[in-house]
């Protein structure tokens, strides 16, 4: 079963905070995605506060993780990130659910691509 976390941010209120969790969380998220047993590692920015920021990390299994936290890169995040925040970090763990299970099938529509696709990708060639 898919093991995801999710974090929510919350950035200073000031430009350089927003503009350096911004670009760290770019950063990181290219680091990360290419973590062993790591299925994808998102991060979101809110359309109406842009001081919210969102992390999707999905793993193959729980157990995955390990290659994330063992990731050299990961002792440099947090001592850089959290000066940043207005709040604490708000991590969630969640094991997504089968929705195979009863013959439901993945939530795709018809004419969906079925692979992961970059929000570069999904984006490229429009004024976004």
């Amino acid at each position: 079963m898919v093991y995801t976390i999710v974090v929510h941010l919350y950035a200073k209120d000031d430009e350089s905070s927003i503009s350096k969790l911004k670009a760290k969380l770019i950063e990181a998220s290219q680091v990360y995605s290419k973590d062993k047993e790591t299925l994808s590692w998102f991060v979101m920015q809110d359309v109406s506060d842009p001081r919210r920021f969102t992390i999707v990390e999905r793993y193959l299994q729980e157990s995955s993780q390990q290659y994330h936290l063992n990731n050299p890169y990961w002792k440099t995040f947090d001592p850089y990130v959290n000066p940043l925040l207005e709040a604490p970090m708000d991590l969630r763990r969640l094991e997504e659910l089968d929705t195979r299970e009863l013959g439901a099938g993945a939530h795709y529509h018809e004419d969906a691509v079925r692979t992961e696709t970059s929000l570069g990708d999904m984006y490229q060639g429009t004024d976004a």
